[in-house]
Parts: structure tokens; sequence; C-alpha cells
């Protein structure tokens, strides 16, 4: 069996992929990949794997938790979703670090399945928009809450992967830019699913049509029905150029607020966040996802 983990970051997915995932859940189902309902696990899992430390489910345990979230027979590929797994919003940021229970969790996360391949999915969020939208979640808190004695270019998603990778050298972790979604988002359904990029799926077009106008999107499948692409970079070009014109006015413009947060300031984080993403990207053990 096939364990796959989708694990955040917070406020970068809201619910996107299993909705487009379950929109072919007939196809998945038909090729043993099962897709449960996050609520039926969203609490579970994080209680489990917190009981569980450096233990391993036995094999009772591990049929009970199965019986509880699927409803698919012979599932061989499951795949559980949710930003709060590794941990809730307002404990992202803390004295301890960013992410810092990440490493801990991704190792319970593991020994729920000993004997299962597990594979751990994360989207990188540049921290000046990743902050709000923890302040803004339910279980997030204020913004001297979130961020407590932390200063905001100490957030470092290079070091939360190496300590990653340094707890558990053997894991199969995938990442990629949130900022990079609207390019790669058939990409990044077709790997949760375990798919090629030949296998055919709804919902290519769910993040798109969020972010481009109706008639450019119009536009944009005539245009993609007339000159199919022979390459994902065409594709990806393609998508820039249409996103470029027909793009949302409102899903273009982001207003700053954060106490004490300057011009310069943001500058500085989101070039920490830059050379982070590309020393990630250079990580071995990891697979980024890209355009």
């Amino acid at each position: 069996m096939e364990i796959v983990y989708h694990i955040g970051a917070h406020g970068t997915d809201d619910g996107w992929i299993v909705r487009a995932l379950l929109k072919n859940r007939g196809t998945l189902e038909a090729m043993g990949v099962a897709v449960p309902a996050p609520k039926l696990y969203r609490q579970v899992l994080p209680k489990v794997a917190k009981s569980l430390k450096s233990g391993q489910v036995v094999d009772d345990a591990q049929h009970v938790l199965l019986d509880a979230v699927l409803d698919v027979e012979n599932a061989q590929r499951v795949i559980f979703s949710h930003d709060s797994l590794v941990c809730f919003p307002a404990n992202v940021i803390s004295e301890h670090g960013f992410y810092s229970m990440a490493p801990q969790r991704i190792e319970a996360y593991s020994n729920l399945f000993p004997a299962a391949t597990k594979e751990f999915y994360l989207a990188l969020v540049n921290p000046a928009t990743l902050i709000p939208s923890l302040i803004d979640l339910p279980a997030g808190g204020t913004y001297e809450r979130i961020m407590g004695q932390t200063r905001p270019t100490e957030i470092r998603w290079s070091s939360t992967i190496r300590r990653i990778l340094a707890y558990h050298p053997d894991v199969n972790l995938t990442v990629w830019c949130h900022e990079d979604v609207p390019l790669i988002w058939p990409e990044i359904l077709r790997a949760l699913a375990g798919l090629g990029a030949e296998d055919a799926l709804e919902g290519d077009f769910d993040v798109l049509t969020a972010l481009m106008t109706e008639e450019g999107m119009t536009k944009f499948k005539a245009y993609l029905e007339a000159h199919p692409p022979r390459t994902l970079a065409q594709r990806r070009r393609i998508t820039t150029a249409f996103l470029e014109k027909y793009a949302k006015p409102e899903e273009l413009e982001a207003e700053l607020d954060l106490p004490g947060w300057t011009e310069e300031l943001l500058r500085q984080v989101t070039s920490n966040y830059e050379d982070d993403c590309a020393e990630i990207a250079t990580m071995a053990g990891v697979t980024f996802i890209q355009p």
C-alpha cells in the first residue's frame, strides 16, 4: 500500500486538492486510489500520531483506522490531505522554530503504516503571505500571538526542510512553491494521485478558473484546443501569457498590513524565501515541482 500525506502549508490549499481529486473519484477508485474526506481523519490522524511518538501502530489498529476512513475496497494508494496534520496555525511559528513539529510528525505518520510506502507533499509559501493566512484561520490568532519573539527574517523554509531530512533521511518528500501553483497544478494533482502526465483528470483548470476572468478562460481553453501544447514548457508559457492578460484584478492585488512591516522588510523576507526555494531545489531527497 502507498500512503500519501499532503501536509500544508497553511493557507495554500483550502481543500482545492481534495475537491479536484474527488471529481475523479470513479476513475481513481478503479485504479486503487482512495481519497477519503478530510473530516474523517483531520482530528483522528494527529491524535494517533501524537500518541505514537517513536512506536508503531499494531496491525489491528491500522485496520481500524483504515476502516474508519475508507469506503473503497482493496485501496492500493490512500491520500490524506489537511494543512493541520503537522500542527495548528498558532504553532507554526514558535520559540522552537518554524514548523518545528514537522520532523517528529512525519516520523509518526510514517510509523502509522510501517509496511507501506509513504509519500509527503508540502507547498512552500512566502512568509509574507503565510503570516496573514495564519492570522485569518480559525485556530490562528493575533499577529503577536503568531509571531511571539520570532523576527520575520528568521523564518526560513530551508531550515525546516533540513531538519526534516536530518530527522528522517529516507523520507519521500515532494515540494513546490505556492506561487507557482497556477502553472503546475496538473502536475501536482497527478503526483499526489500517482499518475503520469498522460493520464487524463478532471480539475486541471480549477485554479485558473478562480484566477482568470470568464472571457479569459473561454479564450484560453479555445486556444489550447486549437493549438495543443507539445511540451509542459510550452503549456506553461501559454498559461503565463493568458494570466498576464486576463487575471482578475483582485487576484493580482495583495495589501500588506502587518505591524512593523516596511517595504524593506518585505523585500528581505521575499529574498530569503527565494533563496530558500533555490536551495531546497538542490537538496538530495527532495523532489521539487517547478515550472
